[in-house]
């Protein structure tokens, strides 16, 4: 494996590259999946039949918590790979770290929420509203769940090889999946939850 010392860690190899090719190309897929969940929730958020609407059921100072903590873990793991470019695995597994932590308390308060929802009557066989809510939702939250722990995958990684060509590509990798999400969430933030309380 051919390493060119003038790139960052993450582009040092041919592999490395395709690999981050290969991952934008897998987003671009992503993008389509919530596109879809959009497109559909959308459609069906005011098919409410006798069930709640969202003016009913969101409540704003979980979903500002949830954007805050997912939005300052995007900070974090950019810190990370700053961290990781200037070849400080320590700090580079603190800010992984305080990642994973704020990416559990969003998950900790989406579990209250959802909790909150069936709660109020607001199941997945409510309403096409609800129907289509839960699902969105619950398709981001099970995203971040999944990258909680790829993300506690690669921290091991780190701590066991330090930080190396390939554990540079899978922490820069995750950083992109992350950002995404974050993405994600201010879509649903701005387009679901306060749209849907006025």
């Amino acid at each position: 494996m051919k390493v060119d010392n003038s790139l960052p860690l993450e582009y040092s190899t041919e592999e490395n590259n395709l690999k981050i090719l290969g991952f934008w190309i897998f987003i671009g897929a992503e993008i389509m999946l919530f596109a879809t969940l959009f497109t559909a929730y959308f459609t069906l958020e005011n098919r409410t039949g006798n069930g709640p609407t969202g003016a009913d059921i969101f409540e704003i100072a979980p979903v500002l918590v949830e954007t805050i903590l997912l939005l300052a873990s995007s900070f974090t793991i950019g810190l990370a790979i700053h961290a990781m470019r200037l070849n400080k695995k320590k700090a580079t597994m603190g800010f992984f770290i305080v990642t994973l932590i704020l990416g559990a308390a969003f998950l900790g308060f989406e579990i209250y929420e959802f909790t909150h929802y069936v709660h109020v009557g607001a199941g997945l066989q409510t309403s096409a509203f609800t129907a289509a809510l839960l699902t969105t939702l619950g398709t981001h939250g099970l995203h971040v769940t999944l990258g909680f722990f790829w993300g506690l995958f690669i921290l091991i990684q780190i701590k066991k090889r330090g930080l190396t060509p390939e554990t540079a590509n899978k922490s820069f990798i995750f950083s992109l999946y992350w950002h995404f999400l974050d993405i994600i969430w201010i879509f649903i933030f701005s387009f679901i939850y306060l749209k849907g309380m006025m």
